[in-house]
Parts: structure tokens; C-alpha cells; sequence
């Protein structure tokens, strides 16, 4: 048993698992040596790295090793197209037919293979269309439910998933599997113009083009327009922050989404927004300044005595909305 306890063996990052060693192991064939802290460990490739996002002709088995990426949207999928022309031609087998030959049990749903849902046998023999699952999934819960953010930094009251990109007029956009970006105000925008009255949120077909003004928010009797962090059709739009627009305020990165937009282009669209350090980097820089009005509004003690909170215009109408509106939100 203490001899298991010690070369209990550890994920490592992707493709690698690693041992606790001693001195008389170094140089051995056992695996790659390395001295942390004192302790010699020992890091061995694993034969068949662990894929976080594997694409469906990998599950299905038609290749070894496939990494989606494109977001699982396989209609504008290069790789995929390029495999149904082979399976056209009669030089592959298509990864439906892979998936009809194996055992009943191991003959699961397209969103499992994809990692999208729980373990959930397929019942429609690999007819998709024919699948009423798969239209309510891709059609409704896949669209109305938003995922949460996983890493989330807090940077002087303000909070900044790390996994999210943004627009410099503050609205974030989050790739959805399939296709999709997913589209808010951000943590900073709402704290800093506060609960609005109303949210002026553009129709489901509309057409969005990104760095446009896409959308508007009211408060008592003010108007602001916001920049579209993405362009393309407006597939599904958030009735219950249309019906609560404080909902935004409440969870900007969560149940407070605003609409899910589909583009054709999900990489160029994202080259064009930052994300992670870039974006914290970015967010510092707009605290900064939003400092420095309120010093000039209000005295310097007024950026140390709580207003960067909630409700900062609120607290501080001096600012004066249209100046919050030009400085943040590029719009006015």
C-alpha cells in the first residue's frame, strides 16, 4: 500500500502524468527527470494524450487524434467538409455509419461525443434531422441557457472573466459551442451608469455589424447607445432582461446575457476584441480614467469614499451622462 501511495500517478497539463522519484532514479528510462523543491520527480508522455475538445470524427473513431477547432459548428467547418466529400467518393466511412456498427450501449447522442451534455444513448439512428432532442437542443436550451464564467478577476470592485472577449465600448461577446457568440454589458458599464429603466435590445433576424451601434439602454430620461462587439443575425434574444433589465446588473456575465448572435466568422470576429491579460490591462486603464473624472467632478477624496460600487452615476450625476457615454461606451 505505501508503495502504491507513492507512485499514485497525477494529470499533469494534457498528454502527461508524473511520480513522485528518488535520487536513484535519475537517468533511469522510466520517464523524464525532473528536481522540484528537493523532490525528484519523474514526467512520462502519455501514449494517448487527453483531448479537452475532441472533434466527432475522433469520437466516432474514423481518426486517431482531432482536435475541434471551430466551436463545433461543423457546417462551416473546413476539416468536416473535407470528410464528407471523402465519404461522398466512397474513400471514408462517414462518422454516422462508425457510429451505427458499434454496440448498442456505446451508441451515444452527437452532444455527448462532443462533450456538450451528459452520457445520452441516440435513438434516432444517427438522423439528426429527424431528431426532436437535437432541434430542442440546438433550437432552445443550447440558445437560452448561458454558460458562467470559469475564471473571473476582480480588479478594484470591477469583475472580468478571463475567458470572455471584449469590445473597448464595454460589451462582452463569449463563444458558444456551435457557432455562436453570446452578448452582454459588462461588469463596468452597468456599475457604471447603474440599473437602467430599460434596454432597448434589438429584434431576433436583425442584422449586427460589429463596432455599429447595435443596441440602447435608458435612464431617467437618458439614452445611451452601445457598440456591437460582433456582427451577424440575431438568432435569440433574452426576454427576461428585456422584461428586468436590472437582471444585467445582477449577473452581467450569467443569466443576465443580452442576445446570441450567429456569425459565419467566429475567429476574425474574435481577433478583433481583447481577452485575458490584454483585457485586464485594458480595464485598469479605464479605471483609471473613470478615477480621474470623478476627482475632477467631485474633489480627490471622492474616488477613495465608495462610488466605484454600484450606481456610480447615480451617486455622482456631475459627471454628467453624455461624458460617460463619449468616454466608455464610444457612442454620443
Amino acid at each position: 500500500m505505501e508503495k502504491t501511495r507513492k507512485d499514485r500517478q497525477a494529470h499533469l497539463g494534457y498528454g502527461s502524468t508524473y511520480k513522485k522519484g528518488i535520487k536513484k532514479n535519475i537517468d533511469s528510462k522510466g520517464g523524464i527527470d525532473a528536481v522540484l523543491g528537493g523532490q525528484v520527480w519523474q514526467v512520462t508522455p502519455d501514449r494517448q494524450p487527453v483531448i479537452s475538445n475532441p472533434c466527432i470524427w475522433m469520437q466516432a473513431g474514423v481518426v486517431n487524434s482531432k482536435a475541434c477547432n471551430n466551436f463545433y459548428d461543423c457546417t462551416a467547418c473546413k476539416y468536416d467538409a473535407g470528410m464528407q466529400k471523402k465519404v461522398e467518393k466512397g474513400g471514408q466511412i462517414g462518422w454516422q455509419d462508425a457510429m451505427r456498427k458499434k454496440p448498442d450501449l456505446s451508441r451515444i447522442c452527437r452532444h455527448s461525443l462532443t462533450c456538450r451534455i451528459e452520457k445520452r444513448a441516440c435513438h434516432q439512428n444517427y438522423e439528426c434531422s429527424k431528431c426532436d432532442f437535437d432541434q430542442f437542443f440546438e433550437d432552445v436550451w443550447s440558445a437560452k441557457t448561458a454558460s458562467r464564467p470559469s475564471d473571473v478577476v476582480t480588479i478594484k470592485g470591477f469583475d472580468m472573466p478571463m475567458d470572455y472577449y471584449f469590445h473597448n465600448g464595454h460589451a462582452w461577446a463569449k463563444i458558444e459551442s456551435g457557432g455562436y457568440f453570446r452578448v452582454g454589458l459588462d461588469d463596468f458599464a452597468l456599475k457604471v451608469f447603474g440599473k437602467a429603466d430599460g434596454l432597448d435590445l434589438p429584434l431576433m433576424g436583425k442584422q449586427l455589424d460589429q463596432n455599429a451601434v447595435g443596441w440602447g439602454l435608458k435612464r431617467k430620461g437618458n439614452t445611451a447607445d452601445v457598440r456591437s462587439p460582433v456582427g451577424g443575425v440575431i438568432v435569440e434574444v433574452n426576454p427576461r432582461v428585456r422584461e428586468n433589465p436590472q437582471m444585467a446588473n445582477r449577473q452581467p456575465y450569467g443569466e443576465g446575457w443580452l442576445f446570441l448572435v450567429r456569425t459565419p466568422e467566429i475567429k476574425r470576429t474574435a481577433e478583433k476584441l481583447m481577452s485575458g491579460t490584454a483585457g485586464v490591462d485594458w480595464v485598469s486603464g479605464e479605471i483609471s480614467r473613470l478615477e480621474n473624472m470623478i476627482e475632477e467632478a467631485a474633489g480627490p477624496l471622492a474616488a477613495d469614499g465608495g462610488y466605484l460600487t454600484e450606481d456610480i452615476y447615480g451617486n455622482l450625476p456631475d459627471l454628467g451622462w453624455n461624458n460617460l457615454t463619449r468616454a466608455f461606451l464610444k457612442t454620443g
